[in-house]
Parts: structure tokens; sequence; C-alpha cells
């Protein structure tokens, strides 16, 4: 900042004040000694007023006028002299009565050439005068009273002059010293009165930062105080618009991720299926077409065939159905609705109605009793879950074939949770696949996976709710098989 506001002002006052002195210095120079002499000539005629009125009135030899003239010359330094018509003193205020009739005698009779009138009538002459006997300049007043008698008031100019010269040092030494104690105040005082607009300056320089943390601190008192309220409110305001600018804008760039993602989806989900069905429709049409041409007569092969396409059509159906579970899920369309129920009565009853499938399987099922377990979740997608774990450990059951479900109270981050795990007997999984088992259509032994129907879809539905319900789930490997969980809140 090249000058502050308060370097400004300050300059301002003293400027102001440095200019008033000097033009005053420069008027008492120039006007002073005049007004003075104006102010003289004012006194010479009052002076003279006052001596026509006691002579009119008889008091000029009293003792009561000799002490208000004595008064009037000392005041104003000025000598009078009073004279009849045969030069006889009649007053006087000085002792030198001689050199005061001469120069009366002077201005009567013999005035100067170069005298300076100020007022002349026919009464008395107002004059500048120089006495040349001592080459001092007077103002002079002369004439006649009323009552005859001649006059002469006089002062002397120099006087006047030195006046002058005294008055006009003494307002120099007072301005310079007025000037360096003003400077010293006023610059105190301007600090004061641009303490706030400092502070102003500064809260705007913090919000061009877009930083509206500092707050104008108001007194209520003057009209900058009114102007750190309204910074307040503009703060408060831009923080705002722009705290919506940028909600607004994220939402914004997570529509076009979500969009973009949505078309990636859509263009793997495609891709996926047709990889998919193109196996169970190649079997369905090459089969179909064998019973249109007839290849074998007899009525096992047809049913054969037959049996072929049903199987295969309802492999389609199921995953088709499966995929559209999955899309709901990953686009975000299907609502997650939070209730609250017992886990452990949910999978007992689940484990009942798939009683059928683990006779048929061969599979030992092993699931310990255990109390009630309260958990808050989406229960009809925690089923799912369930259920997809549970067909997959059936699927993948070998070696003594049991499934064996467990129940695990822990607490997670200061939550109250429980982990449901499904283990299975059999070969683990390969550690090159664990980072792939949740995608879509990822099958770890094809052959097998044909060979039960599956699709490849049911763990990542697993991830899909999980995720939904911002809930932790994994796989972990044993030497003798293969252990699925899902965790869920219990408070």
């Amino acid at each position: 900042m090249k000058h502050s506001i308060k370097q400004q002002i300050a300059m301002i006052f003293m400027a102001v004040m440095i200019g008033t002195i000097a033009l005053c210095w420069i008027i008492n120079n120039i006007f002073l000694e005049t007004f003075y002499v104006q102010n003289k000539a004012g006194v010479l005629r009052n002076a003279y007023a006052g001596i026509n009125a006691a002579v009119s009135n008889g008091d000029i030899a009293s003792g009561e006028f000799d002490l208000e003239l004595r008064k009037i010359c000392d005041m104003y330094n000025i000598g009078i002299v009073v004279i009849d018509a045969e030069s006889k003193t009649i007053k006087s205020s000085s002792r030198d009565v001689n050199i005061l009739i001469g120069r009366l005698y002077d201005n009567v009779f013999d005035p100067d050439s170069q005298m300076e009138y100020i007022e002349e009538n026919d009464r008395y002459s107002l004059a500048a005068s120089m006495d040349k006997s001592t080459l001092t300049e007077y103002i002079e007043m002369w004439g006649v009273l009323d009552n005859g008698n001649m006059f002469l008031i006089r002062s002397p100019i120099e006087s006047i002059r030195d006046s002058v010269s005294i008055a006009n040092r003494f307002l120099g030494y007072v301005g310079i010293t007025g000037t360096v104690i003003s400077a010293f105040l006023i610059w105190f005082a301007t600090a004061k009165v641009t303490k706030p607009i400092m502070e102003l300056k500064d809260i705007s320089e913090k919000m061009a930062r877009l930083d509206f943390e500092t707050k104008y601190n108001s007194r209520s008192i003057n009209e900058i105080d009114l102007l750190g309220e309204h910074m307040n409110m503009l703060s408060e305001a831009l923080k705002k618009t722009i705290s919506e600018l940028k909600t607004a804008n994220n939402e914004l760039q997570r529509d076009i991720e979500k969009k973009d993602q949505l078309d990636e989806m859509r263009k793997e989900f495609l891709a996926n299926v047709s990889h998919e069905l193109k196996t169970p429709i190649a079997l369905i049409q090459g089969y179909a077409e064998g019973l249109r041409e007839e290849i074998n007569d007899d009525a096992e092969s047809r049913e054969f065939y037959c049996d072929v396409i049903i199987d295969e059509a309802g492999k389609m159906n199921v995953m088709v159905k499966k995929l559209l579970d999955l899309n709901e899920l990953e686009f975000g369309n299907d609502v997650v609705v939070m209730e609250r129920f017992d886990i452990v009565a949910m999978i007992g009853n689940f484990l009942a109605s798939a009683e059928i499938l683990t006779e048929q399987n061969g599979v030992l099922l092993k699931h310990e009793a255990h109390a009630p377990i309260y958990v808050w979740a989406d229960e009809f997608k925690t089923e799912e879950v369930v259920r997809n774990f549970f067909s997959n450990a059936v699927n993948h059951a070998a070696g003594d074939k049991v499934i064996e479900i467990k129940y695990c109270l822990r607490k997670d981050n200061g939550k109250d949770q429980v982990r449901v795990s499904v283990f299975n007997t059999g070969e683990p999984i390969p550690e090159e696949s664990l980072p792939h088992i949740w995608e879509k259509f990822y099958k770890v032994d094809k052959a097998r996976t044909r060979e039960y129907g599956g699709s490849g879809v049911g763990l990542s539905i697993v991830k899909a709710i999980m995720e939904s319900m911002n809930q932790q789930y994994g796989v972990i490997n044993y030497t003798n098989g293969v252990e699925f969980w899902f965790e869920l809140e219990t408070k």
C-alpha cells in the first residue's frame, strides 16, 4: 500500500493547518499595519471627541479629566497638546510641550507636501507624517476645538510596526509549535478513526481469498460500523451462495459421473447378457432344430431334447431375473427399507424351507442354536444375501460336505454388530480369483458353474445389497473350505 488512508488524512489535516497559519501570517504582514493605523486613527478621533467635550463642558482643568487623559495617553501611546489663541498651553500630556506646539504650527501653517492624509474636514485633519527632526513617523490629528482652541494629537507609527512584527513572530512560533503538536494529535486521532477502516480492508482482502470466517466487530456508532455490519451480511451471503454453488457443482459432477457410470454399466450389461445367453440360446436352437428335423424319432430322445430346452430356458429366465434385480440395486432404483428383526429366526426359517435342497445334495447342515439377535437392515434383501451365500455353499460343498452357519457378536468403531458366516467344506478359492469373485459373471470354475446352472451374478447381488445398506461383507479361505460373511448393526 503506497499511502494508507491514515497517512492521507493526517497529511490533509496538517496541510490545511500549515496553509491556514501561512495565510494568517501573510495577511498579517500585508494588512495588519493598515488595520493598526485605522484602529489608531479611531483612537485619535475618540480622544478628540473627549477633549472637545471636556472643553465645551469646562471640565478640561478638572483632576478627573487629567486622570482620564493620562490613562488614554498611556494606553494608546499618544501625545496631546491644547493651546489657546495666545499660544498658551491649556492641556498637555507631554513634558516636551514646545515640540508638540512646534509640530502643531508646522502642520497648520507649513504642512509637509509628502504627508498622507487619512481624513480632512473643517474641524480637523488626520494624516500620517514624518517628524524630520527625529525621522520618526507619526499619525497625527490637528485642528480647532469648538471653543477656538487649537490642538494636536499624535501617536508614533513605529510602535505599530513593532507590534505588527512582534505579532507576526509570535504567530510564527505558535504556528510551528501548534503544527508539531497537532501533527501528533492528528496522527493518533486518524489512527483511531481509520482503525475500523483497516479492519474492513483486511476482511475484504480475506473475502477476496474466499475466507469468510473473520467478522467485523461493530460498535454501532457511525457509518463505518454500519458498513462493517453490511460487510458481515455480505460475507454470510457469499459464504452461503458459494456453499450452495459448490454443493450444486458437486451434485452435477456426481450426476455426470453417474451418467457415465450408467452408460458403462449399460454397455457392460448388454455385453455380459449377450455373452451369457449365447450358450443357452445356441443349445435351445440346436435341440429345437433337431426336433424339427426329427433326428431321433423315438419318444425318449424327443423327451430328452425337450428337457434340455426347458432346462436351458429356465436357466436363462433365472439369470435374466437376477440381472434385472442387480441392475435395480446398482442403479439405486431399489429402496432400502431399514427395519428391526431377529436375524436368527429369519435364517432358521430360510433353512427350513431349504431343507429339501440340502438333502438332495447330501449336505450336513450345522446351525448353532442361538438366542435372538435383533438387527437393523432390510429383511427381504438380507434374506437374499443369505440365500446366495447358502446356495453358493451347497453348490461348492465337497469332501465332508458340511455347511456351518455361525453368529459372532462384536463391537467395531463403537458400533455393536453381529457377523453372520456361512462356511462350507471343499476347495479354497484360488488367491488370484479372490479380488474378482464379486464381479458380474465371474466364475472360478466355469465348467462346474455351468453344471449346476450358476449365472455368476449371485455374489454381485450380495455386493450391491450390502453396499446399499453400508455394511461390510467378505470371504475367508481355509485349508478345508471357504467362509463367506456379512455384518449388520444390532443397535
